[in-house]
């Protein structure tokens, strides 16, 4: 590979006895991984469901590596949501936050999804995940791969991080910053990412990283947790921003991460001014561990303060239309009407407990439940992959390698024993989609823009 000289010069003066490994490991195949969806399935039972030979990514319980030749994306069990393909090394940030049902998380930097997918399935559909990406486009991204997980209790967001300090502080649990970097852990991966780094670099990127933090942490409640993360193996941005933070806030202080085999401390030695706690953050780099590479901090602050009072959600005063109570008859459990919201078509879940955030970019506030049409009500794609299969009265379940299941992803109509009416159609017991069915005969209703290409 072609890498830029004075990276390399750098990594030769920090490496030292280690540099002639790290270079070779840029000669090396790097690693696919994915990462099991746990508020749909356990591990134990994908693996037996699944029927894939897959080893285990050390780091996490549900991520595992699998040959790259396979072809993941392309199997009903993706769409189902059952797992999410995930570069090993970024699993780590996730599965190093500590998230229980309950909490109220933020996910900062959060497009396309991988983490917080993750972030989401802990929460088990209690508490609250806001993600947010300050690129509107890349935020799309973000709410799909959030719906395709069936996580009911999200709001999607994309606001600058400094607009989301001024309206949440002392709010969140739990805050995760996987942060934009330089990149240098993705030049194997994404040799092209060489061009962006010699325009930019590492200062760059470290100014923007230092602002984003101390956002985060106004937003953060004493007692919470903060994981900083970045895919990049500078020094400035990684220790010396993490140093940054612990000399601006006396009341943020570094928690230890575990040590897995493979792993390195951080290295105070590398920043002027380094602390010695800078050793409990934790360094993937390639040629240790079966990844590209990743380094993580986790911080709490100290302290104690009251309950923030921030605003609560002022939902547009909307009651449920007869055509959705009359379809949610179907279904084993009913939406809340205190939390049912309408906007113009759209019929919404608000998360419990979400706070004020009207004059927000908001591409969702919860669960989407569905559209009113003229005296009808549709379900949506997201309700759907948010239900269980016996949720549904009328849900209808295909073996995977049955060719009915790639013909309905496909968005064609398809052949389907049930009763007439609105059917929930899934694969090995996992729901995909809606459709219609009268006479035998299932009319597709599966979102197209997911279909199966």
């Amino acid at each position: 590979m072609n890498l830029p000289q004075s990276f390399m010069d750098t990594m030769n003066e920090l490496l030292d006895r280690e540099f002639s490994a790290f270079q070779e490991s840029y000669g090396q195949k790097g690693y696919s991984g994915l990462r099991v969806n746990e508020w749909k399935i356990a591990p134990d039972n994908f693996l037996q469901l699944s029927g894939l030979s897959l080893s285990k990514v050390p780091w996490t319980e549900n991520g595992y590596y699998y040959e790259g030749g396979a072809s993941m994306a392309k199997h009903p069990y993706y769409y189902a949501g059952l797992y999410y393909l995930q570069e090993p090394s970024a699993m780590a940030p996730a599965a190093m936050l500590p998230v229980e049902p309950g909490d109220r998380v933020l996910d900062l930097c959060a497009a396309p999804g991988g983490k917080s997918t993750e972030l989401g399935a802990k929460l088990k559909g209690k508490g609250l995940l806001v993600s947010n990406d300050i690129s509107s486009s890349r935020a799309k991204a973000l709410l799909k791969n959030i719906e395709l997980f069936g996580i009911p209790n999200a709001v999607v967001l994309s606001e600058p991080p400094g607009t989301l300090a001024r309206r949440f502080p002392g709010f969140f649990d739990k805050i995760l910053i996987d942060a934009p970097c330089s990149g240098e852990g993705m030049f194997r991966k994404k040799p092209a990412g060489t061009a962006s780094w010699l325009a930019y670099g590492p200062e760059y990127y470290s100014r923007l990283q230092r602002e984003i933090l101390a956002d985060a942490v106004g937003m953060l409640r004493p007692g919470g947790l903060l994981l900083y993360s970045t895919c990049t193996f500078s020094p400035l941005e990684n220790e010396g921003s993490v140093n940054d933070v612990l000399d601006r806030f006396p009341d943020m202080e570094l928690c230890a991460l575990p040590m897995v085999e493979g792993f390195d401390t951080g290295h105070p030695e590398w920043v002027s001014g380094g602390r010695e706690e800078l050793k409990l953050c934790r360094r993937l780099w390639p040629h240790r561990v079966k990844g590209e590479g990743h380094f993580a901090a986790l911080f709490r602050k100290t302290g104690s303060a009251p309950e923030p009072a921030l605003p609560a959600y002022e939902k547009r005063a909307s009651a449920a239309p007869r055509e959705m109570e009359d379809f949610f008859e179907m279904v084993s459990w009913k939406p809340d009407p205190a939390r049912v919201e309408i906007v113009g078509d759209k019929v919404f879940l608000l998360p419990d407990g979400v706070p004020d955030i009207r004059g927000l970019h908001i591409l969702c506030s919860g669960l989407l439940l569905g559209f009113l049409k003229k005296n009808r009500f549709e379900p949506s794609q997201a309700l759907a992959m948010a239900m269980t299969g016996d949720s549904f009265s009328n849900f209808i379940s295909f073996p995977s390698e049955n060719p009915r299941v790639v013909k309905y992803l496909k968005c064609e109509t398809i052949p389907a024993e049930g009763k007439d009416g609105w059917a929930l159609l899934g694969v090995d017991g996992f729901p995909l989609g809606w459709g219609k069915i009268s006479g035998g005969m299932c009319k597709n209703k599966y979102y197209p823009g997911w279909r199966w290409l």
